[in-house]
């Protein structure tokens, strides 16, 4: 299977009083504003390490549900958070925070299959960064 999807930014102004905005093909993000604010202080609107978080949790979160139904479960709820740490101008860390409710499956075989997920996820094998790993099987 082969897809491209793409997404755009605009920006206008300089770095600190500049704005700008994000808009994806799917229109999830239709002209969704970008600014200094909303990158390094609390503005309303995005920046590019939430979507790297949004990104990666939704690609982990996905490839674990094919692994786990590969292996005959079938997953209740799966809920992941990616925090993203910036730091000195770079992205340092990305921690996946994973809990999950699938009938069946032991703490073991939960967690190897969600290390599996990590490893092989798309957007994990994209980053060149620390990515760690918690998990919690309710």
């Amino acid at each position: 299977m082969k897809f491209t999807r793409r997404a755009n930014a605009n920006w206008k102004g300089t770095g600190m009083e500049g704005k700008g905005t994000i808009s994806t093909q799917s229109t999830t993000l239709d002209n969704a504003q970008l600014s200094f604010k909303t990158r390094f202080e609390q503005g309303v609107g995005t920046n590019p390490e939430e979507l790297i978080a949004a990104a990666h949790s939704g690609c982990f979160t996905m490839q674990l549900s094919f692994l786990l139904s590969e292996a005959g479960f079938v997953p209740e709820d799966l809920d992941t958070t990616a925090k993203v740490t910036f730091e000195d101008g770079t992205i340092t860390l990305i921690q996946l925070e994973l809990t999950g409710k699938v009938p069946g499956i032991s703490t073991e075989e939960f967690q190897q299959t969600a290390q599996k997920a990590k490893e092989i996820c798309p957007i994990s094998k994209l980053l060149n960064t620390e990515i760690t790993l918690q998990v919690t099987l309710n």
